[in-house]
């Protein structure tokens, strides 16, 4: 079993900068990825950002150029820092981890241990 834990949500206004932090536990030796996915109300999980292991990353279109995923693999640290928010950024964001190799690195199903998230909200 893998625990993840988030911070560093909150609120800031548009333009603002936000870093979140994922704090891993447990098992991490078997985590193959690791990803921030956000859920606004009323719409799916997405995908925000994703690193692999030996360091690859991927981006959603809507962050690319506004945010940098990295991690710190000595401290099960999983970093998010996001500038330039908008408001369409406002939600939930969820930090995951995958041990397996099943489905892609951006399907959901792929990851089997979930944060319990936290919010950020970016007002105009």
């Amino acid at each position: 079993q893998v625990h993840l834990v988030e911070s560093g949500g909150g609120s800031v206004q548009a333009g603002g900068s936000l870093s979140l932090s994922c704090e891993a536990s447990g098992d991490t030796d078997r985590i193959t990825v690791m990803a921030w996915f956000r859920q606004a109300p009323g719409k799916e999980r997405e995908y925000v950002a994703i690193i692999t292991g030996p360091g690859d990353t991927y981006y959603a279109d809507s962050v690319r150029g506004r945010s940098t995923i990295s991690q710190d693999k000595a401290e099960n640290a999983l970093y998010l820092q996001m500038n330039s928010l908008k408001p369409e950024d406002t939600a939930m964001y969820y930090c995951a981890a995958s041990s397996s190799r099943t489905y892609s690195v951006l399907d959901t199903r792929r990851y089997s241990f979930w944060g319990q998230g936290t919010q950020v909200t970016v007002s105009s």
